[in-house]
Protein backbone atom coordinates (compact mmCIF):
# COMPACT_ATOMS: atom_id res chain seq x y z
CA UNK A 1 0.00 0.00 0.00
CA UNK A 2 1.48 3.26 -1.06
CA UNK A 3 1.43 6.15 1.79
CA UNK A 4 1.17 9.90 -0.24
CA UNK A 5 2.55 12.46 1.93
CA UNK A 6 1.42 15.83 2.04
CA UNK A 7 3.52 18.98 1.71
CA UNK A 8 4.28 19.81 4.93
CA UNK A 9 5.19 15.68 5.53
CA UNK A 10 7.46 15.89 2.58
CA UNK A 11 8.85 19.24 4.31
CA UNK A 12 9.52 18.06 7.15
CA UNK A 13 10.99 14.55 6.68
CA UNK A 14 13.41 16.37 4.01
CA UNK A 15 15.17 17.66 7.33
CA UNK A 16 16.19 14.30 8.26
CA UNK A 17 17.73 14.05 4.83
CA UNK A 18 19.97 17.53 5.19
CA UNK A 19 21.35 16.31 9.16
CA UNK A 20 22.18 12.99 8.29
CA UNK A 21 24.69 14.01 6.06
CA UNK A 22 26.98 15.23 9.00
CA UNK A 23 25.37 12.20 11.34
CA UNK A 24 26.51 9.80 8.72
CA UNK A 25 29.70 11.32 8.36
CA UNK A 26 30.43 11.58 12.17
CA UNK A 27 29.45 7.97 12.65
CA UNK A 28 32.11 7.28 9.98
CA UNK A 29 34.66 9.15 8.80
CA UNK A 30 35.26 12.02 11.72
CA UNK A 31 36.53 9.23 13.84
CA UNK A 32 38.64 7.73 11.26
CA UNK A 33 40.27 11.12 10.64
CA UNK A 34 40.01 12.27 14.45
CA UNK A 35 42.41 8.82 14.93
CA UNK A 36 45.16 10.13 12.36
CA UNK A 37 45.35 13.83 14.86
CA UNK A 38 45.49 11.63 17.79
CA UNK A 39 48.14 10.04 19.84
CA UNK A 40 47.41 6.39 21.21
CA UNK A 41 43.92 4.71 20.68
CA UNK A 42 41.02 6.78 19.72
CA UNK A 43 38.43 5.20 21.60
CA UNK A 44 39.04 6.36 25.09
CA UNK A 45 39.00 10.22 24.29
CA UNK A 46 36.11 10.08 21.37
CA UNK A 47 33.75 7.88 24.56
CA UNK A 48 34.44 10.86 26.51
CA UNK A 49 34.25 13.56 24.11
CA UNK A 50 30.62 12.34 22.75
CA UNK A 51 29.81 11.79 26.55
CA UNK A 52 30.66 15.30 27.50
CA UNK A 53 28.56 16.59 24.03
CA UNK A 54 25.37 14.50 25.45
CA UNK A 55 26.03 15.69 28.93
CA UNK A 56 25.36 19.33 27.60
CA UNK A 57 22.52 18.59 25.81
CA UNK A 58 20.81 17.00 28.72
CA UNK A 59 21.47 19.93 30.92
CA UNK A 60 20.14 22.38 27.64
CA UNK A 61 17.34 20.46 26.24
CA UNK A 62 14.42 20.71 28.67
CA UNK A 63 15.06 24.82 29.12
CA UNK A 64 15.13 25.29 25.28
CA UNK A 65 12.33 22.80 25.14
CA UNK A 66 10.04 24.74 27.20
CA UNK A 67 10.87 28.46 25.77
CA UNK A 68 10.56 26.26 21.97
CA UNK A 69 6.95 25.20 22.88
CA UNK A 70 5.54 29.47 22.98
CA UNK A 71 3.85 30.72 19.83
CA UNK A 72 6.12 30.53 16.57
CA UNK A 73 9.05 29.72 18.15
CA UNK A 74 10.08 26.25 16.80
CA UNK A 75 11.58 27.31 13.63
CA UNK A 76 13.90 30.44 15.38
CA UNK A 77 15.12 27.73 17.36
CA UNK A 78 16.25 25.26 14.50
CA UNK A 79 17.45 28.29 12.93
CA UNK A 80 20.03 28.79 15.66
CA UNK A 81 20.84 25.21 16.23
CA UNK A 82 21.49 24.79 12.18
CA UNK A 83 23.20 27.92 11.91
CA UNK A 84 25.69 27.11 14.81
CA UNK A 85 25.88 23.62 13.47
CA UNK A 86 26.94 24.54 10.50
CA UNK A 87 29.80 26.98 11.05
CA UNK A 88 31.27 24.75 13.47
CA UNK A 89 30.75 21.94 11.06
CA UNK A 90 32.92 24.19 8.64
CA UNK A 91 35.50 24.76 11.73
CA UNK A 92 36.32 21.59 12.14
CA UNK A 93 38.14 21.22 8.99
CA UNK A 94 41.27 23.34 10.27
CA UNK A 95 42.56 22.20 13.67
CA UNK A 96 45.81 20.51 13.27
CA UNK A 97 45.80 19.09 17.35
CA UNK A 98 43.57 16.32 18.29
CA UNK A 99 42.26 18.68 21.88
CA UNK A 100 41.46 21.36 19.60
CA UNK A 101 39.06 19.40 16.91
CA UNK A 102 37.69 17.52 19.64
CA UNK A 103 36.01 20.98 21.26
CA UNK A 104 34.80 22.20 17.68
CA UNK A 105 33.14 18.49 17.55
CA UNK A 106 31.53 18.80 20.43
CA UNK A 107 30.09 22.22 19.55
CA UNK A 108 28.59 20.95 16.33
CA UNK A 109 27.80 17.76 17.93
CA UNK A 110 25.62 20.04 20.63
CA UNK A 111 23.99 21.97 17.78
CA UNK A 112 22.93 18.69 15.66
CA UNK A 113 21.10 17.65 18.41
CA UNK A 114 19.85 20.20 19.78
CA UNK A 115 18.13 20.79 16.55
CA UNK A 116 16.33 17.75 16.92
CA UNK A 117 14.19 18.23 20.06
CA UNK A 118 12.94 20.68 17.67
CA UNK A 119 12.58 18.99 14.69
CA UNK A 120 11.34 15.71 16.61
CA UNK A 121 8.44 18.35 18.59
CA UNK A 122 7.75 20.03 15.06
CA UNK A 123 6.38 15.98 14.58
CA UNK A 124 3.08 17.15 16.26
CA UNK A 125 2.56 19.93 13.87
CA UNK A 126 3.37 18.88 10.52
CA UNK A 127 1.07 15.00 10.42
CA UNK A 128 -1.77 13.79 12.65
CA UNK A 129 -1.19 10.63 15.29
CA UNK A 130 -2.50 8.22 12.80
CA UNK A 131 0.20 8.95 10.32
CA UNK A 132 2.81 9.18 12.97
CA UNK A 133 4.30 6.34 12.81
CA UNK A 134 4.82 6.27 8.66
CA UNK A 135 5.81 9.77 8.57
CA UNK A 136 8.27 9.31 11.50
CA UNK A 137 9.79 6.20 9.41
CA UNK A 138 9.85 8.03 6.20
CA UNK A 139 11.88 10.51 7.77
CA UNK A 140 14.32 8.32 8.90
CA UNK A 141 14.75 5.85 5.62
CA UNK A 142 14.89 9.19 2.94
CA UNK A 143 17.44 10.65 5.59
CA UNK A 144 19.30 7.35 5.79
CA UNK A 145 19.51 7.31 1.10
CA UNK A 146 19.62 11.08 1.24
CA UNK A 147 22.67 11.45 3.12
CA UNK A 148 24.48 9.18 0.66
CA UNK A 149 24.70 11.83 -2.16
CA UNK A 150 26.98 14.15 -0.17
CA UNK A 151 28.56 11.48 1.33
CA UNK A 152 29.73 9.79 -1.75
CA UNK A 153 31.10 13.30 -2.65
CA UNK A 154 33.08 13.64 0.19
CA UNK A 155 34.31 10.07 0.34
CA UNK A 156 35.34 10.82 -3.19
CA UNK A 157 37.61 13.12 -1.99
CA UNK A 158 39.12 11.58 1.40
CA UNK A 159 39.86 8.07 -0.59
CA UNK A 160 41.01 9.47 -3.79
CA UNK A 161 42.74 12.87 -3.25
CA UNK A 162 42.72 14.15 -6.64
CA UNK A 163 45.33 16.73 -7.05
CA UNK A 164 47.57 15.25 -4.85
CA UNK A 165 45.59 17.10 -1.67
CA UNK A 166 46.35 16.11 1.91
CA UNK A 167 43.80 14.97 4.09
CA UNK A 168 42.83 17.40 5.61
CA UNK A 169 42.18 19.76 2.53
CA UNK A 170 39.94 17.35 1.49
CA UNK A 171 38.47 16.94 5.26
CA UNK A 172 37.95 20.32 4.49
CA UNK A 173 36.47 20.40 1.52
CA UNK A 174 33.71 17.31 3.11
CA UNK A 175 33.09 19.73 5.88
CA UNK A 176 31.79 22.59 3.40
CA UNK A 177 29.79 20.01 2.05
CA UNK A 178 28.22 18.72 4.67
CA UNK A 179 27.11 21.92 5.90
CA UNK A 180 26.25 23.05 2.94
CA UNK A 181 23.35 20.03 2.48
CA UNK A 182 22.37 20.39 5.92
CA UNK A 183 20.97 24.19 5.48
CA UNK A 184 20.13 23.48 2.02
CA UNK A 185 17.39 20.62 3.42
CA UNK A 186 16.35 22.98 5.88
CA UNK A 187 14.52 25.51 4.25
CA UNK A 188 11.87 23.55 2.75
CA UNK A 189 10.96 22.61 6.47
CA UNK A 190 11.22 26.40 7.64
CA UNK A 191 8.74 27.53 4.64
CA UNK A 192 6.13 24.96 4.90
CA UNK A 193 5.82 23.48 8.49
CA UNK A 194 3.50 25.63 10.57
CA UNK A 195 3.67 25.42 14.07
CA UNK A 196 0.38 24.67 15.18
CA UNK A 197 0.58 23.66 18.42
CA UNK A 198 1.89 26.15 21.39
CA UNK A 199 1.88 27.98 24.79
CA UNK A 200 1.12 31.17 24.70
CA UNK A 201 4.50 34.06 24.80
CA UNK A 202 5.18 35.30 27.56
CA UNK A 203 7.32 37.25 29.21
CA UNK A 204 10.76 36.34 30.95
CA UNK A 205 10.18 32.94 29.47
CA UNK A 206 13.73 31.37 30.09
CA UNK A 207 13.80 31.71 33.67
CA UNK A 208 10.18 30.59 33.78
CA UNK A 209 11.49 27.68 32.04
CA UNK A 210 14.05 26.84 34.00
CA UNK A 211 11.54 27.27 37.23
CA UNK A 212 9.14 25.01 34.91
CA UNK A 213 11.64 22.40 34.51
CA UNK A 214 10.27 20.75 38.29
CA UNK A 215 6.80 20.78 37.23
CA UNK A 216 7.27 19.12 34.21
CA UNK A 217 9.16 16.70 35.64
CA UNK A 218 6.57 16.14 37.90
CA UNK A 219 3.84 16.01 35.57
CA UNK A 220 6.30 13.11 33.38
CA UNK A 221 6.26 11.07 36.67
CA UNK A 222 2.75 11.08 37.75
CA UNK A 223 2.34 10.21 34.39
CA UNK A 224 2.83 6.04 34.31
CA UNK A 225 2.68 5.76 30.53
CA UNK A 226 5.27 8.56 29.57
CA UNK A 227 6.98 7.80 32.66
CA UNK A 228 8.12 4.25 32.18
CA UNK A 229 8.20 5.26 28.38
CA UNK A 230 11.03 7.39 29.06
CA UNK A 231 12.92 5.21 31.54
CA UNK A 232 12.59 2.17 28.72
CA UNK A 233 13.86 4.75 26.33
CA UNK A 234 16.66 5.87 27.99
CA UNK A 235 18.39 2.59 28.66
CA UNK A 236 17.62 1.22 25.17
CA UNK A 237 18.22 4.21 22.78
CA UNK A 238 21.43 4.97 24.78
CA UNK A 239 22.65 1.41 23.63
CA UNK A 240 21.96 1.92 20.26
CA UNK A 241 23.46 5.37 19.89
CA UNK A 242 25.99 4.04 21.47
CA UNK A 243 26.99 1.47 18.88
CA UNK A 244 26.24 4.30 16.16
CA UNK A 245 28.62 6.70 17.65
CA UNK A 246 31.77 3.77 18.30
CA UNK A 247 31.50 1.51 15.97
CA UNK A 248 33.84 3.14 13.52
CA UNK A 249 36.05 3.56 16.30
CA UNK A 250 36.35 0.19 18.07
CA UNK A 251 36.51 -1.35 14.40
CA UNK A 252 39.80 1.26 14.18
CA UNK A 253 41.18 -0.13 17.71
CA UNK A 254 40.91 -4.04 16.25
CA UNK A 255 43.15 -2.99 13.23
CA UNK A 256 39.98 -3.09 10.36
CA UNK A 257 41.21 -1.00 7.22
CA UNK A 258 39.38 2.57 7.56
CA UNK A 259 37.84 2.02 3.72
CA UNK A 260 36.42 -1.09 4.66
CA UNK A 261 34.87 0.68 7.70
CA UNK A 262 33.65 3.96 5.73
CA UNK A 263 32.35 1.51 2.86
CA UNK A 264 30.06 -1.26 5.58
CA UNK A 265 28.76 1.65 7.18
CA UNK A 266 27.61 3.45 3.98
CA UNK A 267 25.89 -0.17 3.31
CA UNK A 268 23.67 0.16 6.55
CA UNK A 269 22.54 3.09 5.21
CA UNK A 270 20.96 1.38 1.94
CA UNK A 271 19.97 -1.38 4.02
CA UNK A 272 17.84 1.02 6.38
CA UNK A 273 16.49 2.87 3.35
CA UNK A 274 13.37 0.13 3.02
CA UNK A 275 13.92 -1.38 6.50
CA UNK A 276 12.17 1.97 8.57
CA UNK A 277 9.76 2.07 6.08
CA UNK A 278 8.97 -1.46 6.18
CA UNK A 279 8.82 -0.80 10.01
CA UNK A 280 7.02 1.85 9.78
CA UNK A 281 3.82 -0.61 8.35
CA UNK A 282 4.52 -3.10 10.67
CA UNK A 283 3.69 -0.94 13.45
CA UNK A 284 0.97 0.22 12.26
CA UNK A 285 -0.18 -3.50 11.55
CA UNK A 286 1.10 -5.03 14.52
CA UNK A 287 1.36 -2.67 17.03
CA UNK A 288 4.09 0.56 17.41
CA UNK A 289 5.14 -1.19 20.80
CA UNK A 290 5.76 -4.78 19.53
CA UNK A 291 8.11 -3.54 17.16
CA UNK A 292 10.09 -1.25 19.31
CA UNK A 293 10.51 -4.48 21.27
CA UNK A 294 11.83 -6.70 18.17
CA UNK A 295 14.30 -3.95 17.79
CA UNK A 296 15.89 -4.34 21.46
CA UNK A 297 15.66 -7.70 20.80
CA UNK A 298 17.88 -7.22 17.86
CA UNK A 299 20.38 -4.86 18.88
CA UNK A 300 20.56 -7.01 22.00
CA UNK A 301 22.35 -9.66 19.37
CA UNK A 302 24.01 -7.42 17.37
CA UNK A 303 25.85 -6.64 20.66
CA UNK A 304 26.95 -9.57 21.48
CA UNK A 305 27.71 -10.30 17.65
CA UNK A 306 30.16 -7.30 18.08
CA UNK A 307 31.73 -8.37 21.42
CA UNK A 308 32.24 -11.73 20.29
CA UNK A 309 32.66 -12.32 16.91
CA UNK A 310 33.62 -8.82 15.56
CA UNK A 311 37.57 -9.45 14.18
CA UNK A 312 37.61 -9.27 10.91
CA UNK A 313 35.99 -6.33 8.03
CA UNK A 314 34.06 -9.03 6.69
CA UNK A 315 32.71 -9.53 10.09
CA UNK A 316 32.07 -5.69 10.02
CA UNK A 317 30.01 -5.74 6.88
CA UNK A 318 27.76 -8.68 8.66
CA UNK A 319 27.34 -6.13 11.82
CA UNK A 320 26.60 -3.46 9.14
CA UNK A 321 24.02 -5.41 7.15
CA UNK A 322 22.68 -5.96 11.03
CA UNK A 323 22.70 -2.57 12.19
CA UNK A 324 20.69 -1.48 9.16
CA UNK A 325 18.18 -3.64 9.39
CA UNK A 326 17.02 -2.34 12.62
CA UNK A 327 18.24 0.99 13.59
CA UNK A 328 15.98 3.33 11.35
CA UNK A 329 12.74 1.58 12.22
CA UNK A 330 13.63 1.64 15.96
CA UNK A 331 14.36 5.36 16.38
CA UNK A 332 11.82 5.85 13.88
CA UNK A 333 8.79 4.23 16.07
CA UNK A 334 10.25 5.37 19.31
CA UNK A 335 9.99 8.73 18.03
CA UNK A 336 6.62 8.62 17.07
CA UNK A 337 5.07 6.57 19.92
CA UNK A 338 6.05 9.45 21.96
CA UNK A 339 4.36 12.10 20.10
CA UNK A 340 1.09 9.89 20.49
CA UNK A 341 2.03 10.12 24.17
CA UNK A 342 2.98 13.75 25.07
CA UNK A 343 0.65 16.53 24.64
CA UNK A 344 0.75 18.72 21.92
CA UNK A 345 1.01 21.85 22.61
CA UNK A 346 3.60 21.35 24.89
CA UNK A 347 5.64 19.21 23.03
CA UNK A 348 9.05 20.58 22.82
CA UNK A 349 8.90 21.22 26.52
CA UNK A 350 8.19 17.15 26.44
CA UNK A 351 10.65 16.46 23.54
CA UNK A 352 13.32 18.25 25.63
CA UNK A 353 12.77 15.72 28.52
CA UNK A 354 12.60 12.61 25.52
CA UNK A 355 15.49 14.10 23.25
CA UNK A 356 17.62 14.09 26.51
CA UNK A 357 18.39 10.35 26.12
CA UNK A 358 17.99 11.45 22.20
CA UNK A 359 17.88 10.90 18.91
CA UNK A 360 21.85 10.35 18.59
CA UNK A 361 23.15 11.12 22.04
CA UNK A 362 24.69 8.59 24.29
CA UNK A 363 25.41 9.00 27.75
CA UNK A 364 25.85 6.14 29.53
CA UNK A 365 26.95 3.98 26.88
CA UNK A 366 29.84 6.11 25.65
CA UNK A 367 30.83 6.54 29.17
CA UNK A 368 30.65 2.66 30.41
CA UNK A 369 32.44 1.62 27.33
CA UNK A 370 35.22 4.27 27.19
CA UNK A 371 35.69 2.98 31.36
CA UNK A 372 35.71 -0.53 30.94
CA UNK A 373 38.29 -0.23 28.26
CA UNK A 374 40.23 1.83 29.98
CA UNK A 375 40.19 -0.07 32.84
CA UNK A 376 40.48 -3.64 31.07
CA UNK A 377 42.84 -2.70 28.16
CA UNK A 378 40.06 -4.46 26.17
CA UNK A 379 37.51 -3.00 24.29
CA UNK A 380 35.31 -6.07 22.96
CA UNK A 381 34.96 -5.82 26.86
CA UNK A 382 33.52 -2.66 26.99
CA UNK A 383 31.01 -3.25 23.60
CA UNK A 384 29.90 -5.93 25.77
CA UNK A 385 29.09 -4.09 28.56
CA UNK A 386 26.15 -2.06 26.92
CA UNK A 387 24.19 -5.14 26.36
CA UNK A 388 22.96 -4.45 29.96
CA UNK A 389 20.95 -1.29 28.32
CA UNK A 390 19.54 -3.37 26.09
CA UNK A 391 18.02 -5.72 28.87
CA UNK A 392 17.16 -3.45 31.06
CA UNK A 393 15.38 -1.31 28.01
CA UNK A 394 13.61 -4.33 27.07
CA UNK A 395 11.81 -5.33 30.66
CA UNK A 396 11.00 -1.65 31.25
CA UNK A 397 9.16 -1.55 27.93
CA UNK A 398 6.73 -4.36 28.69
CA UNK A 399 5.55 -2.08 32.00
CA UNK A 400 4.50 0.75 29.71
CA UNK A 401 0.90 0.80 29.87
CA UNK A 402 -1.26 0.56 26.91
CA UNK A 403 -1.94 3.90 25.77
CA UNK A 404 -3.21 6.85 23.15
CA UNK A 405 -3.05 9.94 24.15
CA UNK A 406 -1.76 11.60 27.01
CA UNK A 407 -3.65 13.02 29.92
CA UNK A 408 -2.66 16.93 30.06
CA UNK A 409 -1.49 18.96 33.23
Amino acid sequence: MSFKMTKAERSWVMYDVGNSALVLLATSVIPIYFKSLADGPALVAWSYAETVASLVIALLMPILGSVADQQGMKKKFIIGSVGTGAVACVAMGFPTSAMAFLVIYVISSVALNTSFVFYDALLVDATTDDRMDEVSSQGYAWGYIGSCVPFLACLAFVLVRPFGMSLQTAMQISFVITAAWWVAFTVPMLKNVEQTHYKPREEHALVNAVRGIGATAKRIWRDPSIRNYIIAYFFYIDGVHTIIKLSTSYGADLGIDGTQLVLALLVTQFVAFPSAIAYGRLGHKFGTRKMILVGIAGYTFITLFAAFFLRTAVEFWILAIMVGLFQGGLQALSRSEFGKLCPKDHANEYFGFFDIFGKYAAILGTFIVGTMTAATGNSSLGVLSIVVLFIIGFVVMLRVPERTAATEG
